[in-house]
């Protein structure tokens, strides 16, 4: 909650406002808490006015003398304020601004840009195309390393829950042709893997990764 605005300082301080955007709502959250942490404020964009300003980037807490920890969240909704939001850019407070959708080519966009704020950008991760997986899979059969190499490629760009499901399929679909000891032990191992990327809290691709080593040494 804030209060009382203060005296803009004479100091000017280095700006210390992130701005996030992109249809990857998943990964910005879990940046938005690296950055803030998980006791913060937040104001919704539409709720404001162009006078709240001042109280949010330059106003202290209620308890006075204290660094705040402020998420807003869709101001270009609200045309009014967003146009004035580069003017309050240089705070002593942390703050980050979320946007799902925002015009680069726009005159706050740029502002933002022009004055040195860190802009980070989530596109939404895409499924792994088919024939991708499938290279990765059988190379995995053969040299794990390798495999895990190919997976380094895509991982920042791929979902690695969906890459998992094709992996299954593809496991799938070699253990319809051929029952063996090796086939047998992919699905168990994946069906184990299964559990750990839902339930173990390390990073998804992390897990899949160990995995394709291990297969290239059944």
């Amino acid at each position: 909650m804030f209060v009382r605005p203060v005296r803009r300082m004479e100091k000017a301080f280095k700006a210390m406002v992130t701005f996030y955007t992109g249809e990857d709502r998943v990964r910005i959250q879990e940046a938005v808490r690296g950055l803030l942490g998980t006791n913060y404020e937040v104001f919704e964009g539409y709720k404001l006015t162009p006078e709240d300003l001042p109280s949010i980037f330059q106003g202290t807490s209620l308890f006075g003398g204290e660094t705040r920890r402020i998420l807003l969240k869709d101001l270009g909704e609200n045309s009014s304020v967003w146009a004035r939001v580069p003017e309050y850019l240089q705070t002593e407070h942390v703050v980050a601004i979320w946007e799902t959708k925002i015009d680069k080519r726009s005159a706050g966009y740029k502002a933002l840009k022009a004055a040195g704020v860190e802009i980070v950008e989530f596109a939404e991760k895409k499924g792994p195309e088919v024939k991708l997986v499938f290279e990765i899979f059988e190379m995995a059969m053969r040299d794990g390393e390798r495999a895990v190499r190919m997976c380094e490629q895509i991982e920042l760009t791929q979902d690695p829950y969906m890459f998992f499901g094709l992996m299954v399929t593809q496991a799938l679909k070699k253990f319809g042709v051929r029952q063996g000891v090796r086939e047998r032990k992919i699905l168990k191992e994946l069906a184990e893997l299964d559990v750990r990327m839902k339930t173990s809290g390390m990073e998804p691709w992390i897990l899949v990764k160990m995995f394709l080593v291990r297969m290239g040494s059944w």
